[in-house]
């Protein structure tokens, strides 16, 4: 999946599977891929790596059952 951002190799490999795994809807994926952007931004990084990935997926609303 080409999504325009940059990423280091193994930020690659756990952005492909939090979409299998987490069973993340395609928008839910992408507004994690832009949340973890802008992390890498303000760390100054030029590429998405595993801990701004692991930062955005801890925003995600966890889903309240009963």
């Amino acid at each position: 999946m080409d999504t325009g951002f940059t990423y280091a190799n193994v930020a690659l490999a756990r952005a492909s599977s939090c979409l299998s795994q987490m069973n993340l809807p395609v928008r839910a994926y992408h507004r994690i891929l832009k949340l973890a952007r802008t992390i890498a931004d303000l760390a100054g990084s030029e590429e998405i790596q595993s801990p701004h990935l692991a930062d955005a997926l801890q925003y995600r609303p966890k889903i309240m059952l009963g």
